[in-house]
C-alpha cells in the first residue's frame, strides 16, 4: 500500500536543495503502533505523514520495525492495513533514500534504526553496543553528501540504565575514531534515554556540541502527551545550530509515546 502525498505542515522554512542550512529531525516511532490489548491501534499510516511533514533533509529514526509476524496479522485486515514494506521504506518521502540496521531481534520479527536522507547516501555501517543480554542496541553509521561535502551521520539509541549509556557513549567515542575522519562534519542523532540529563559532558568530551534554540528554550519531547524529558536530541562537530523545535498537538501526541525534534545546522 502505498502511502498519499501530504504538504508540510509543521511552522518553519522548507528544505531545498538549495538551501544553505541542513535540517535535521529525530524521531522514535515506537514500532508505529500505539496502544495495548483492544485498544492497540495501528499509527504507521499516520506516522507516513508526519514524516513527510517534517520536511528534513536528514530523518534519523529509532524502533523502526523491519517486520513483526504478529502485528502483520493483527492489522492485515483493517481499514488501512499493515504495510507491504518495511517501514522504513514506507515512511521515506518520495525521492528519499533510505539506510536501515536492525538492533533488536525478539520473537516474531526485529527493530532498529533508520536514516531517511533527501541526499546521497555512502555504505551503510552498523555497530552493536548492546551493554547486557537484555537491551539490543547499535549505531547507524550513514555517510551523505550535502553540498558536494561529506556528511557522517550516526542514529543512536541507548540504553535505559545510566551506567550503559556511559559505556555506550565510550564505544561510541571509540567508533568514531575508528571510521569517521578527524576533520569530517558529523551529526549524530536519536533517543539517548538520558532522563537524568548527563550525557551532555560525555559528549562533548567527544568534540560533540548538543543543538540548541539560540533563545534558550528547553524542547522536551518524551511523553508525546505531557513532555517533560528532553531524550531526543541531536549532537554536532562542525556545524552550528540555528534553530531548534518540536512540533506538537493531538495528532503528534497520538502517533508515538515521542515527540519529534528537528534542528537547522549552518557550517561552523
Amino acid at each position: 500500500m502505498s502511502r498519499p502525498a501530504f504538504r508540510n505542515s509543521v511552522q518553519g522554512p522548507l528544505s531545498s536543495l538549495l538551501s544553505p542550512y541542513l535540517r535535521v529531525a529525530t524521531y522514535n516511532i515506537h514500532k508505529g503502533v500505539r496502544g495495548l490489548g483492544l485498544n492497540k491501534r495501528l499509527e504507521i499510516h499516520n506516522l507516513g505523514l508526519g514524516v513527510e511533514a517534517l520536511d528534513a533533509d536528514l530523518v534519523f529514526l529509532q524502533e523502526v520495525r523491519r517486520f513483526h509476524h504478529g502485528d502483520a496479522k493483527t492489522f492485515d485486515h483493517t481499514w488501512f492495513g499493515w504495510p507491504d514494506q518495511e517501514q522504513a521504506d514506507y515512511l521515506a518521502p518520495e525521492g528519499y533514500e533510505v539506510a536501515y540496521r536492525s538492533n533488536a531481534y525478539t520473537d516474531g520479527g526485529e527493530h532498529g534504526n533508520a536514516l531517511l536522507s533527501r541526499w546521497r547516501i555512502g555504505e551503510i555501517g552498523h555497530h552493536d553496543v548492546s551493554d547486557h543480554p537484555f537491551e539490543q542496541r547499535g549505531l547507524l553509521h550513514v555517510p551523505i553528501q550535502w553540498h558536494g561535502i561529506e556528511v557522517h551521520t550516526i542514529c543512536a539509541h541507548l540504553g535505559l540504565i545510566h551506567s550503559s549509556r556511559v559505556r555506550q557513549i565510550e564505544r561510541l567515542g571509540r567508533f568514531i575514531e575508528t571510521h569517521v575522519p578527524p576533520k569530517a562534519l558529523l551529526v549524530i542523532a536519536g533517543d539517548f534515554n538520558d532522563w537524568g540529563e548527563k550525557l551532555d559532558g560525555p559528549m562533548h568530551g567527544l568534540g560533540l556540541s548538543r543543538a540548541r534554540s539560540p533563545s534558550g528554550s528547553r524542547h522536551a519531547t518524551f511523553p508525546s502527551r505531557l513532555p517533560f524529558f528532553t531524550m531526543d536530541r541531536v549532537y554536532t562537530r562542525g556545524m552550528s545550530c540555528v534553530s531548534v523545535q518540536v512540533p506538537k498537538g493531538v495528532a503528534w501526541s497520538r502517533m508515538s509515546d515521542h515527540l519529534p525534534l528537528i534542528a537547522e545546522f549552518e557550517l561552523s
